[in-house]
């Protein structure tokens, strides 16, 4: 039982780390959406895809296809 004081310590600095995660990655989504309407979201969020699909179709195709 040498290590139940590092144990503890452990856990401590792993709960600080696992909250100071959570906090980073709530503001930086709000950031994100500042100042932006539900329609731009919309359309920023559909326009990603589109161009994240357009990419994965021309790599299945081995890139002979040329972007729109």
């Amino acid at each position: 039982m040498t290590r139940g004081n590092q144990r503890e310590l452990a856990r401590a600095k792993n709960a600080k780390k696992q909250q100071d995660n959570k906090r980073g990655q709530a503001s930086s989504q709000k950031d994100g959406n500042k100042g932006m309407t539900l329609e731009a979201r919309k359309q920023r969020d559909a326009e990603m895809m589109r161009l994240k699909q357009q990419k994965a179709t021309s790599k299945k195709d081995g890139g002979s296809e040329s972007s729109n």
